[in-house]
């Protein structure tokens, strides 16, 4: 049976204030633990208007404090710009407040502008081509089994626990599915960026995976882009929001905020801004419960994977619930 997650980036409304969005995130968190979702990743973003996480491990620790069952986690730490002990230390605290319920999904990319990534790693070099060292050297910390030969060999991340977080690298190619890989640990694939090339990542992650005390053999997950509502005429409607910011995106012409529906229909597009929502809607799943599901069985079977994280980026707080609640209901979930 398919399991079935979350991601939230916490998108900021139209109209609303992060603290308005910070405030749906922890109410979503709580309505899908309630209907059956396995767990619910949090995202990093530095210096957007429109998206309020930019510390995960603050918001996990809300989440995990305001639910009781469901796994919490990232999605990810972007840990080229971090030390590794810190990360450590950051979520050996969560798990000990909340033992087998905490996820340290990790990735490379900058999470923001050049100017974000620039201070976050002023004073010091960094970059990700020692993001494999720094995996490596991260796990060594959460599982106190780093290499004798390692200059902090001797140092203990606090507080010491008998448990650790569940370590995810996440990706959009197939360099990051090779380190993944190589260290043995779990691989979640973000297919909702549309980045070509996934199928074959997620093939060389499982081919080339090699057993390590992490995992056995391979893990994945593929997180999909998914707005489901009892119509198939509504669910594109509330997609209409999501085409528009999302057009604005890759552009390069962020909006710094999530339309609404009437926004996003009363916009002006050129034909070739709906060629870019013609691709676009490609990678996405929009419809009817019975359409939604029937994709995403076919990614599930395309990426070989038996698990989903689920983004639903929708204006209507109460839509966004909505498709999650259609779509437990499709899948079983909680029966």
């Amino acid at each position: 049976m398919l399991k079935l997650g979350v991601l939230d980036q916490s998108h900021i409304g139209e109209n609303r204030t992060a603290a308005d969005a910070l405030k749906e995130t922890t109410r979503l968190a709580q309505e899908t633990e309630k209907l059956g979702y396995t767990r619910y990743w949090v995202s990093e973003h530095h210096a957007s208007k429109a998206l309020a996480s930019s510390s995960p491990e603050v918001l996990i620790a809300h989440l995990a404090a305001a639910t009781s069952r469901i796994r919490v986690g990232s999605g990810g730490i972007m840990l080229p710009h971090y030390s590794p002990y810190k990360v450590a230390e950051n979520f050996r605290l969560l798990e000990a407040l909340h033992p087998g319920r905490i996820d340290l999904g990790l990735g490379r990319a900058p999470g923001g502008l050049p100017l974000a990534t620039r201070a976050l790693q002023e004073g010091k070099y960094t970059g990700i081509d020692r993001y494999p060292q720094q995996v490596a050297d991260l796990t060594g910390y959460l599982h106190q089994n780093l290499p004798e030969e390692h200059p902090f060999a001797a140092l203990q991340a606090a507080p010491l626990i008998s448990t650790a977080p569940e370590i995810w690298l996440l990706g959009s190619s197939s360099e990051s599915a090779r380190i993944a890989a190589q260290l043995g640990t779990a691989y979640a694939y973000a297919q909702f960026f549309g980045v070509p090339g996934g199928e074959n990542a997620m093939r060389i992650y499982q081919e080339q995976f090699r057993p390590s005390f992490l995992n056995e053999k391979p893990k994945s997950i593929v997180a999909v882009l998914v707005i489901c509502a009892d119509t198939e005429e509504e669910a594109e409607r509330l997609a209409s929001s999501t085409d528009l910011f999302f057009l604005r995106l890759e552009l390069g012409m962020e909006l710094s905020f999530f339309p609404s529906v009437e926004t996003a229909l009363s916009y002006p597009y050129t034909e070739f801004d709906r060629e870019r929502i013609r691709h676009g809607r490609e990678r996405r799943i929009v419809g009817s419960p019975e359409q939604v599901k029937e994709r995403l069985l076919a990614v599930s079977e395309q990426y070989s994977t038996d698990e989903v994280v689920v983004i639903t980026p929708t204006h209507d707080f109460v839509a966004r619930v909505r498709s999650y609640q259609l779509l437990a209901e499709a899948f079983g979930l909680g029966d």
